[in-house]
């Protein structure tokens, strides 16, 4: 199983996600955590089992929310790249490919 790491922002999406869910209900925030960290492992225990999104990035969904995790399958680790809502105008993590 590979190690990860979130990109500065979409760890920031995922707080503000929780925090949404936490607000409108703690046992909601609880199933939005739940789901975020099933996906994370089944990324970093399979990464290439995914859809191929955008060349080379990945992107699985979760199935009881709105979001989807985006990535990159790195030689050493899994870079999330985002944490999105897939209401949100599309590529908008495109920019947090370069350096």
């Amino acid at each position: 199983m590979k190690p990860h790491r979130f990109h500065r922002e979409a760890d920031e999406e995922f707080t503000g996600a929780l925090q949404h869910y936490f607000d409108i209900s703690p046992a909601l925030g609880g199933r939005f955590y739940d789901e975020i960290n099933r996906l994370i492992l089944e990324i970093r225990t399979h990464p290439a089992r995914y859809r191929m999104f955008d060349p080379p990035v990945r992107r699985l969904l979760a199935e009881d929310f709105p979001y989807a995790l985006i990535y990159l399958d790195e030689p050493e680790q899994v870079w999330l790249i985002a944490v999105m809502h897939l209401k949100r105008k599309p590529g908008y993590w495109k920019q947090r490919l370069s350096p």
